[in-house]
């Protein structure tokens, strides 16, 4: 019985290439929904905002509603809609509640779990209420 072939030294560069153009990807693509949501009239409050329990992508605010954005790069918006688990709904929620508890006035804010679908060569589609937080 043969051995499985070792790594040619190419491969480790190709997945570097890839791991490093999709971190790219994820950087557009939220700064691209940042910007619609902006457009749209929200305030952007964070920007990968990372707890010990997981990383919200965007923070969103417009008046007292606090959006809670998760940020899909896809071919198609059924693709980005199905992107979101609930082991990921579960993530997000929980550093959502990490966030909301360090903010003075938390009581007065309404807060929604929406999404936005970065799209090729489309502006990016925002799919409000996601899913529904506890």
């Amino acid at each position: 019985m043969a051995d499985a072939p070792a790594p040619r030294p190419n491969d480790n560069r190709r997945k570097d290439n890839r791991r490093k153009a999709a971190y790219r990807r994820g950087h557009y693509s939220e700064w691209l929904a940042a910007l619609a949501l902006m457009i749209k009239g929200y305030r952007i409050l964070e920007r990968r905002y990372r707890t010990r329990l997981g990383e919200i992508d965007l923070i969103a605010r417009r008046g007292d509603l606090v959006l809670i954005v998760e940020v899909k790069a896809r071919r198609s918006l059924v693709d980005a809609m199905e992107a979101i688990a609930r082991q990921s709904e579960r993530r997000i929620e929980a550093a959502a509640d990490i966030w909301l508890s360090r903010q003075p006035d938390y009581g007065r804010f309404s807060l929604r779990f929406d999404m936005v679908a970065v799209l090729p060569w489309r502006w990016p589609v925002h799919v409000e209420n996601i899913f529904y937080g506890r």
